[in-house]
């Protein structure tokens, strides 16, 4: 039975957020608010809930599977981060990005591009992610509540509950939330280049 907790967006309810914590730290997959848009996520080492997740989405290996980490200290564990990088994620987080960069051995290896080996990072505008991974400790997998077949990412957490109440293990309720993707900034040999455009605005790269 999937468990359904109204969390204030701006003003999280602690005890709430440790009980989703726990249910994160058993194996659950949940459902919960970003800057951008609703996304699902487990913790990074188990394998079974990352599986769930890649059928929920229907995912093959050639996805780019983001880190949702609460700062840039943590992102330096998970990632191999120049001076240059530094400067840029510092200068746009928290907010609606998601940064490829060359992961470290600490990110496990299936969630690497098989190929680049490579991750994708998100420090994310939002309350209840940006305290949800601050009580974890850790960062969470994470990614987009975009369905097979959808036009668009989920926005109403009734739904979400209705449609996946037999995938998920949480929901957690932060109001509507109309969903746009994130800008997706890559770095190589030239320098950061925007890969994809989105909510995010990064006027140095423009």
């Amino acid at each position: 039975m999937t468990q359904f907790f109204a969390i204030h967006p701006k003003n999280p309810q602690l005890r709430l957020i440790r009980n989703a914590v726990e249910i994160l730290r058993k194996g659950g997959i949940i459902s919960y608010p970003t800057d951008s848009a609703y996304a699902i996520a487990c913790q990074i080492n188990d394998k079974q809930a990352l599986d769930k997740i890649r059928g929920i989405r229907q995912l093959d290996d050639k996805h780019d599977f983001t880190l949702v980490c609460k700062d840039l200290a943590q992102v330096s564990t998970f990632t191999k981060m120049g001076n240059d990088a530094f400067r840029l994620i510092k200068s746009l987080t928290p907010g609606p990005f998601t940064f490829i960069l060359e992961a470290t051995r600490e990110v496990p290896r299936r969630l690497q591009d098989p190929k680049k080996k490579t991750i994708g990072i998100r420090i994310p505008d939002h309350p209840v992610a940006r305290l949800l991974v601050e009580q974890m400790g850790e960062p969470l997998y994470s990614t987009t509540l975009h369905l097979p077949g959808d036009e668009a990412s989920l926005s109403d957490p009734h739904e979400i509950r209705e449609r996946l109440q037999h995938e998920l293990d949480l929901v957690i309720d932060a109001g509507v939330i109309a969903p746009e993707a994130t800008t997706i900034i890559g770095f190589t040999a030239n320098g950061p280049e925007i890969i994809r455009q989105g909510k995010g605005i990064a006027e140095m790269l423009t």
